[in-house]
């Protein structure tokens, strides 16, 4: 059920986004007065699941999940259809209206994601609140690991700015420092400023190490598995691991590294109860786990949000969104990091989701998803959306119309591009997969 799960989530996710950025188009169009023939989910390549014609456009389903598309009447796209542009332009026809309104029509797409990422981000804010850990306030500093370390990094290091900016949040600290260029610490009560290399980098992505780096947490319980060897022993929420037979405890991480080695074998566990030191004798199953989470209230914050509030935090989080990515171009475009190799297609994308539903992670992912496709629409790719507008700018600043010669061979152009990235981005996909069984 847990694939059944992530593959639904990720088809009716991408289904809102295709279907609400082809309404961006298919909106204003009408309302120029635009003939619209194809409204269609997906591609119909030869054949469709579902089509029905009302009023002068067919509205319809196509077999191929890569995307889809409105075919308005007059329009240089992907269908290469040029048998009507050997007419003569009719009133109702894409190519007879305005520069201006073209545009208004081209934009409508990337438009309507960014709008929707917006609001969904102003609800999340205003319903949740935003939950974070604070980067530059961590009580315990950092806990990295060797990958980590080959980035600069320590454990025990406060995270104080990236790039020469304060970072307010962990995870977004996190994210920072893949993307950055700089990392300033506060270690052994020194401030310190480590460049990040790019054969760190390349290690990272190349062992897809997303947790290079954690953070420090005291050894407290804060729930105990049900039927667990922990609950066996008398374990409770609150207890304060502080030794394990003669080592001292003094965070999580350590307990977590003392427990797999004992693992079929029996241990001594000093704890604190109330105030008072207890001793308690436990067998650690032969899995090395006991059974039991740690405590992270004393380093989180929520920040609470009003409906009003909430609607610029969403446009903040949303630009955000939409500079992280841009960003993330830079990285995988330098060849020496190697992030290339890891950039997910759809199959990729279907791991990343939970195998169980979560709602707050579908409205995010959603959110985040849509500024992406805003961005990789806008992109000036002959074929995409932004290539069309680069034709527009080109008029409207000119005063000439690009031949249909041109535009023809843009698309060809454009479409060649865009399936031969489909390609190695699907390759790449089944190649990771086929990897975890070499």
């Amino acid at each position: 059920m847990g694939l059944v799960t992530q593959i639904v989530m990720f088809i009716i996710i991408i289904s809102i986004l295709v279907i609400l950025h082809e309404l961006g188009h298919f909106i204003p169009a009408k309302y120029f007065k635009t003939k619209v023939e194809k409204f269609y989910l997906f591609f119909d390549v030869k054949f469709s699941l579902f089509k029905k014609k009302i009023g002068e456009t067919v509205y319809g389903i196509g077999w191929l999940p890569l995307g889809g598309y409105v075919k308005i009447a007059g329009m240089i796209d992907e269908s290469m259809d040029t048998e009507q542009l050997a007419k003569d332009p009719e009133p109702w026809e894409f190519r007879s209206k305005p520069a201006w309104q073209r545009l208004i029509i081209m934009l409508g797409g990337v438009t309507v994601n960014f709008l929707l990422a917006w609001a969904i981000y102003a609800m999340l804010f205003f319903q949740n609140g935003d939950t974070y850990i604070p980067a530059d306030s961590l009580k315990y500093g950092i806990l990295v690991d060797s990958i980590g370390e080959q980035l600069g990094l320590r454990t025990g290091d406060k995270i104080l700015a990236v790039d020469g900016k304060k970072t307010k949040k962990f995870d977004k600290a996190r994210l920072e420092i893949l993307l950055g260029e700089e990392v300033t610490v506060e270690r052994d009560g020194q401030q310190l400023t480590i460049p990040i290399s790019d054969e760190g980098k390349a290690t990272l992505f190349a062992t897809q190490g997303i947790n290079f780096m954690g953070y420090r947490q005291r050894p407290v319980i804060s729930a105990v598995v049900e039927n667990s060897a922990a609950e066996q022993a008398g374990l409770q929420a609150g207890d304060q691991i502080i030794g394990v037979n003669s080592e001292d405890i003094n965070f999580w991480n350590e307990f977590t590294q003392v427990i797999p080695a004992q693992a079929g074998n029996p241990i001594n566990l000093r704890l604190l109860r109330e105030g008072r030191e207890q001793n308690i004798s436990l067998e650690v199953p032969e899995e090395g786990k006991i059974g039991v989470y740690p405590e992270i209230d004393d380093l989180s914050v929520t920040e609470e949000y009003g409906f009003f509030e909430a609607i610029p935090a969403g446009f903040s989080r949303s630009i955000q969104v939409l500079t992280d990515q841009i960003k993330q171009f830079k990285v995988i475009f330098n060849s020496k990091t190697g992030a290339y190799k890891q950039v997910k297609g759809p199959i990729g994308i279907v791991e990343m989701m939970p195998q169980s539903w979560n709602w707050t992670f579908f409205w995010s992912f959603m959110a985040m998803f849509s500024v992406w496709l805003a961005f990789l629409n806008v992109l000036p790719i002959p074929a995409l959306d932004g290539g069309h507008v680069m034709f527009l700018l080109y008029e409207m600043v000119s005063g000439r119309k690009p031949s249909e010669k041109v535009l023809e061979t843009g698309q060809i152009i454009g479409f060649v591009i865009l399936m031969g990235l489909m390609v190695l981005i699907f390759g790449n996909d089944i190649w990771n997969i086929i990897k975890r069984f070499l």
